[in-house]
């Protein structure tokens, strides 16, 4: 019986995901089973998973896309072990992510358990750091996750029990963005999670990731912040942060306009600094300015490095 059930959703992203999945299988100290969860792949995905012939890969093929929490829902249902960890096809972890968030919860007696992480990129032939913080503390970040993602760094960062997930359910497949936030919110109200402060996670940022659905993110942070809005007293969320989130997102994309619109609307939100910002599009190198590296606290980037210069360089993508 496996320790931890590992859930893939993943969808036309074959290289990336041969090298996410190198990783989930590098783990230490831990017996895993991996449920990769393919939403409706159209290039050959199957075929790379089963050519990894490691009897630890289930693949759970859906032939048409319900987008990835759907996905992860069904890795969920097909889960074996007692936890259920996620990462997505171009997320990457360190070797002992998962046997330290196990320990931590041991002697936490924590439900479950987030880590932190760096934003890489591949830039000749190497994965560099561009970007990361230290998380927040347990206290800190289930006070915060009413009014904002708290765990930015996205799904691959959380260790949870299986019995937990099926108390507060799975992921709302109905949310076409933001889902990981919602659930997020659930599992804080259920129960206090434990934290492994070191960055085990490293969130990749390519070209993939151009396409930036401005519309269907702040419909999605509406419906959350109308759900839980009694757990605010009626205060808004952060949607000053959501604004600027966006575009950042849609500066990297090299879409200047929707970025300005974004910006603007952080103003509205009373982020004045944010005019500074807007203003700053009109100069020739403001999305070349995106694409640079962000400074990363020493120590924490130390960290990070020991394990990410000992990961094989996979595709640029």
């Amino acid at each position: 019986m496996p320790e931890v059930s590992v859930v893939v959703p993943t969808r036309n992203r074959r290289d990336l995901l041969r090298h996410t999945l190198g990783c989930v299988l590098g783990q230490r100290a831990v017996d895993i089973e991996v449920l990769v969860a393919d939403d409706g792949s159209t290039d050959g995905t199957p075929e790379v998973v089963r050519s990894l012939g490691d009897p630890r890969v289930r693949l759970l093929r859906s032939h048409s896309s319900a987008g990835p929490g759907v996905a992860r829902n069904r890795g969920i249902a097909a889960a074996a072990a007692a936890w259920v960890a996620f990462i997505d096809d171009d997320d990457l972890w360190a070797p002992d992510k998962l046997r330290r968030q196990l320990d931590a919860a041991t002697s936490t007696r924590a439900e479950w358990v987030y880590t932190g992480a760096v934003n890489v990129q591949q830039r000749d032939g190497r994965l560099e750091i561009v970007g990361g913080a230290p998380c927040s503390s347990p206290d800190e970040v289930r006070a915060r996750l009413p009014y904002r993602n708290a765990l930015g760094g996205g799904p691959a960062l959380v260790l949870v029990r299986r019995a937990l997930l099926d108390r507060v359910g799975g992921f709302d497949g109905s949310l076409p963005h933001k889902e990981d936030w919602d659930l997020w919110i659930r599992l804080s109200r259920a129960a206090a999670p434990a934290v492994v402060p070191a960055p085990l996670v490293a969130y990749r940022i390519h070209d993939d990731q151009r396409s930036v659905a401005v519309a269907g993110t702040l419909a999605a942070a509406r419906t959350i912040s109308e759900r839980y809005a009694a757990l605010r007293g009626g205060r808004p969320i952060d949607w000053a942060g959501v604004h600027r989130h966006l575009a950042w997102l849609c500066l990297r994309a090299g879409r200047r306009a929707p970025a300005l619109l974004a910006y603007l609307g952080a103003v509205r939100h009373g982020d004045l600094g944010s005019l500074g910002r807007a203003a700053g599009l009109l100069s020739p190198g403001a999305v070349a300015r995106a694409h640079r590296p962000r400074r990363v606290e020493p120590a924490w980037r130390a960290a990070a490095e020991a394990w990410i210069e000992a990961v094989p360089v996979g595709p640029a993508a």
